[in-house]
């Protein structure tokens, strides 16, 4: 078993060269995401990879920084965004992620949220962290929904074993009700929801 900052650092350069497996659903993410943004914002994505989805939205908003947990992939994210300069990637891990010292407008997480070991914990620092108005924007998949049909129980088998054997990193099994719920207790209003594909919720929610 090997902790998470390590698997991801380990993983990063296949996961670099990866495909998107619904390019469908990803795009009319970006396409809703992208309706919320403005040209003056300073967008916070937490959990933000090699920097795909960053570097798109770039040219949307005034300024972007990206954080991750692993250095290797916070070094693919930077060297992409060498000639980007509205954004910024930086490795930050837990907690610290909400601590950068700029204010920003709007907070997101894509694929993010269930690999984080205190979620709703994280989620209410973004509350407090944000302006009057100011917007989370998150999608999570959602493993142990009915939306999942079967293949729900399949997650539950095999995660442990994977963990064990170093093949997985920690991940949080939430449903849909749970993630809007979470979101909601935190104080947030949810403005917008929805899920594409079926096992990913999909919030835009607006700080009171």
């Amino acid at each position: 078993m090997v902790d998470s900052a390590t698997f991801w650092d380990k993983v990063a350069p296949k996961y670099a060269e990866s495909k998107i497996r619904d390019m469908a659903a990803y795009e009319y993410t970006l396409e809703r995401t992208r309706s919320y943004l403005k040209e003056s914002d300073a967008v916070l994505e937490l959990g933000c990879g090699t920097g795909s989805t960053a570097l798109l939205l770039a040219p949307d908003v005034r300024q972007i920084t990206g954080t991750d947990i692993s250095s290797q992939m916070i070094k693919i994210a930077q060297g992409k965004a060498q000639d980007v300069p509205n954004a910024d990637f930086r490795m930050q891990s837990g907690k610290a992620a909400t601590e950068l010292k700029e204010p920003f407008d709007v907070v997101m997480g894509f694929n993010f949220f269930h690999l984080a070991p205190t979620p709703g914990a994280l989620i209410a620092d973004i509350y407090e962290m944000l302006p009057e108005g100011g917007l989370f924007i998150s999608k999570t998949p959602c493993l142990t929904d009915r939306a999942f049909g079967w293949k729900r129980f399949l997650v539950l088998a095999a995660l442990p074993v994977m963990r064990l054997l170093g093949k997985a990193p920690a991940v949080g099994l939430f449903t849909i009700a749970e993630i809007d719920r979470m979101i909601q207790e935190a104080g947030f209003d949810i403005v917008e929801s929805g899920n594409f594909p079926s096992i990913s919720r999909y919030v835009v929610a607006r700080r009171r």
